[in-house]
């Protein structure tokens, strides 16, 4: 790493010579593993390549002034910059490229994501939080256009709240005093999207200590600024967000990105003001380019003209400082080819070196695969079609796992209805070697460690003899007031959340108690509030995201799925963000604020827990029982039932609701009914009145979708009453189909049913407005009833007569 210093300007002439050159040295280093990367790319050893070249001089600039402790949150070319803060060795470039599933020899990711996707670690070994306040960070990176941007809010607004909460201050291994900053990268083009401009709002309302440089080379891929952004600059169309004397903004500075000694400055200057006044900058890096196009995928010489061709070279940011090296005196070109030389020959040898380790590993799995395989030729009659297939296994001198997988289960479809020793003796291998495989490729999508909170054990609710029956949202009020008073780490942020205390005075009164900060209002922008909480949780703190209401998560989705939920699988377990996002669904009236799109949400957000609580005890619980594990979450809350009575319990803030279990609601013993949330009010109606008729239905809320069901409840009743049913109010295929393939595939109730498993969901369209909408559209009492009534029926026709 070089050395850092206060200001260029101070510096002695041979201190900045030798800074001078140390950047040449990181600048020329990562340009060469950028044409070596592409040629690993062009000749077949790596599928992909996306590089950082002609960003170099910005990026040194920047990483002079990165301190420990504060975090970067950027995107696909930022290697120099990683190079620069000793965070990414030539090694490790190549290890990504060739998707090396070591996470000692490729640390962001263990090959799960392509090169040039960056992470630190944040954890240790059992999960527990490293000392982050005094190491590099980096969270990690995603592809998605701008999808990096709205965490960046919340990893700059940390530095707010650790600064400003006096029960945090002791906080030090995340925060020292506040003094840390955000700093993001974005390509020219990424800044058209709606992320970003959300973001940015946010930033500037919240006013945090951050820093986004726009990386400019005039293109997003083939399409021109001109396609991009209005007056082709995006400092000039955020001008209006330039701070003044008299209202608070951002900073925009703008600079050449082949100008060093500018960079420099401009970087120092930016450092100083986010830092020291908590105020957010925006850098435009100008007139920057991009040698090798977008990615491996094309050519840039498709849709560059010649005169900017031309200008690409003339103005190379690596070309321009190696000239400015000379015309200061401070090397002669015969000094920097000899620098030149000697880093093209580690580049190289590094890279044979890494390609040798990695290949080795699947050649050893090919040997010792051929092992088995080969003895099968001798003993089979199909030895003909065996031979030909390890043959072209064997002749393979740069294996793929997938080779070696496909030649064994190949040779089981020729040798099934033969038996011999040497196939069970395969089997066996074939069998544990894909099962030794899997966790390099499946494993860390949750929490694996003993602290996980599937682990946490149900602490019952308790009353008082004398406990007072309240509203719903009573029991959640004082839930979050002992939460708040006894874990200073949590705070909860959204939409009309401070003030009046939540559209559903679930939060009541709590602003006032513990300050517009832990408890606090923001705008309507769903995506960035995620964001905030995204960046809050990756700095140790226990932020609890509120979007109003179910239907609104749809515009948080990516990132959501794309961020959240894969964050721990993208980093191979070494980065976590324990968000807890609540919002309130269900059985209202109208197209806008009733809708209840489980189905997309349990299969974009696999990675965080889904809840499902059927009434406000059981989410208060919920919440208990996340505060005390580390993993992300949404609870879905009833949202028609706020105003319902529940007993208020004496154990507040302790009591806990097991997540990843389903519970009997009501023991039957002819049917099993599956729902969750307010449906199953309309369910435990339905069986009242199916006893009437001789029909003694077995209730399971199923409270958790994701996970679901982990002892088999389901499987237990439905071994009892042989019929199921499963009820909701999601489109149908949806959570209905997803609990029935659950059922099916991973508890195998199959063997115990005497009918068809079947399902009741609302129709394939939003409720329409009013109470007849509402019966119209969702399943209601009746429905309920008939479905369950003609199951019945089927079995016995005789006892329950058609209805109609």
């Amino acid at each position: 790493m070089h050395t850092k210093s206060s200001s260029t300007l101070s510096l002695s002439f041979t201190e900045f010579k030798e800074q001078v050159l140390s950047d040449y040295k990181i600048a020329f280093m990562s340009r060469e593993c950028s044409l070596a990367g592409r040629r690993e790319v062009l000749t077949g050893k790596a599928k992909f390549g996306i590089f950082g070249d002609g960003k170099e001089l910005a990026q040194l600039a920047w990483a002079r002034v990165f301190e420990k402790g504060d975090f970067r949150s950027g995107y696909y070319r930022d290697q120099t910059f990683m190079f620069a803060v000793d965070c990414y060795k030539i090694s490790e470039f190549f290890s990504g490229l060739y998707a090396f599933t070591d996470i000692n020899e490729e640390p962001f990711s263990a090959g799960r994501q392509m090169g040039g996707h960056f992470a630190t670690h944040s954890l240790n070994e059992d999960g527990s939080w490293k000392v982050l306040s005094d190491q590099i960070n980096s969270a990690s990176d995603i592809s998605p256009t701008a999808g990096q941007i709205p965490r960046l809010v919340g990893l700059a607004q940390a530095s707010k709240i650790y600064k400003n909460i006096t029960e945090l201050k002791n906080r030090t291994n995340f925060s020292k005093n506040g003094n840390e900053v955000a700093w993001g990268t974005i390509g020219n083009a990424s800044t058209s999207e709606g992320l970003f401009f959300e973001s940015i709002n946010a930033a500037g309302v919240l006013q945090v200590p951050m820093v986004i440089s726009v990386w400019d080379d005039d293109y997003g891929i083939s399409v021109h600024n001109k396609h991009h952004t209005t007056k082709e600059s995006i400092s000039e169309v955020l001008a209006g967000f330039q701070r003044t004397e008299t209202a608070k903004g951002f900073e925009i500075l703008k600079v050449k990105g082949w100008d060093y000694l500018a960079l420099i400055e401009t970087y120092e200057k930016a450092n100083k003001i986010a830092r020291k006044e908590h105020v957010p900058v925006i850098i435009h890096v100008t007139e920057l380019t991009q040698p090798q196009g977008h990615s491996s995928s094309g050519s840039h010489e498709r849709y560059k003209n010649e005169e900017r061709l031309l200008w690409e070279r003339d103005f190379d940011c690596n070309k321009k400082f190696k000239q400015f090296i000379i015309d200061s005196n401070l090397a002669t070109d015969d000094e920097i080819k000899t620098i030149e030389k000697e880093i093209k020959k580690e580049v190289r040898t590094v890279k044979n070196a890494t390609w040798k380790r990695f290949i080795s590993v699947v050649i050893n799995e090919q040997l010792d695969a051929l092992t088995y395989y080969k003895p099968i030729i001798q003993k089979s009659t199909q030895s003909v079609f065996i031979k030909t297939i390890v043959s072209e296994l064997e002749a393979k001198n740069e294996p793929l796992r997938k080779n070696i997988l496909e030649t064994g289960r190949k040779i089981l479809r020729y040798i099934a209805h033969e038996d011999f020793p040497e196939k069970t003796a395969m089997i066996n291998w074939l069998n544990g070697y894909q099962e030794s495989l899997r966790p390099k490729f499946s494993a860390h999508l949750t929490n694996e460690n003993e602290d996980r909170a599937t682990y946490i054990d149900e602490v019952i609710p308790s009353y008082d003899n004398d406990a007072p029956m309240v509203d719903g949202r009573i029991v959640l009020r004082d839930n979050f007031d002992k939460i708040f008073e006894t874990i200073p780490e949590t705070l909860i942020f959204g939409e009309d959340v401070g003030y009046i205390g939540d559209v559903n005075q679930g939060l009541e009164g709590l602003q006032e108690k513990y300050g517009a900060i832990r408890v606090a209002d923001t705008g309507i922008r769903e995506p960035s509030i995620i964001g905030q909480g995204i960046g809050m949780a990756l700095r140790g703190l226990r932020p609890i995201a509120e979007i109003q209401y179910l239907d609104y998560i749809l515009y948080c989705l990516q990132t959501l799925s794309d961020d959240l939920a894969c964050l721990r699988y993208r980093t191979f377990g070494k980065q976590k963000a324990p968000l807890i996002i609540r919002t309130r669904g269900h059985r209202l009236e109208g197209i806008w604020h009733s809708g209840s799109p489980m189905g997309g949400i349990i299969h974009l957000l696999r990675g965080v827990h889904v809840l499902v609580p059927r009434n406000m005890t059981k989410a208060a619980g919920f919440y208990n029982t996340l505060l005390a594990s580390d993993e992300p979450a949404l609870v879905v809350e009833c949202l028609n039932g706020y105003r319902l009575k529940e007993k208020l319990p004496n154990n507040l803030g302790e009591f806990k609701t097991p997540i990843g279990y389903a519970e009997v609601l009501k023991e039957g013993k002819d049917i099993t009914l599956v729902s969750y949330g307010s449906t199953l009010r309309l369910v435990e109606k339905a069986a009242k009145e199916l006893l009437i008729v001789g029909i003694n239905a077995e209730i399971i809320d199923v409270q958790s979708l994701v996970p679901f069901d982990l002892d088999h409840a389901i499987a237990k009743s439905v071994s009892k009453t042989s019929r199921i049913l499963f009820i909701d109010e999601d489109m149908p295929g949806g959570a209905t189909g997803y609990m029935l393939q659950q059922a099916l595939d991973v508890q195998q109730i199959f063997k115990y049913l005497d009918s068809a498993p079947q399902t009741l969901s609302a129709q394939p369209h939003r409720p329409a407005f009013g109470t007849d909408g509402d019966y119209f559209s969702k399943p209601s009492i009746d429905d309920i009833f008939e479905k369950a009534y003609a199951i019945m029926h089927e079995s016995d026709p005789a006892k329950f007569p058609k209805l109609r």
